[in-house]
């Protein structure tokens, strides 16, 4: 397990074994995947961009109700946290 502080800036190194863990490497694009109170950080690449371009085929949904529940589940994590 590795311990790391966030800056000012709200930026953290990650741990060398998180980053041996991850395989990650300087350049590397990380994807925040967030469910409920748990982070995950999952490197992307091409396979990651390939499983999510099909994950919303099956929904009747339009584009801009998606966006309406997203934005309101932001709002909900917020006001949980309590974020000011």
């Amino acid at each position: 397990m590795g311990i790391a502080k966030i800056t000012r800036n709200y930026q953290v190194t990650l741990p060398k074994d998180v980053r041996r863990l991850k395989d990650l490497e300087e350049g590397d694009t990380v994807i925040f995947a967030i469910e409920g109170t748990r982070v995950d950080i999952v490197k992307m690449n091409k396979d990651v961009i390939a499983l999510a371009a099909g994950l919303w085929k099956e929904t009747k949904e339009t584009g801009l109700g998606y966006t309406k529940k997203v934005r309101k589940s932001w709002k909900k994590r917020a006001d949980a946290y309590d974020y000011a």
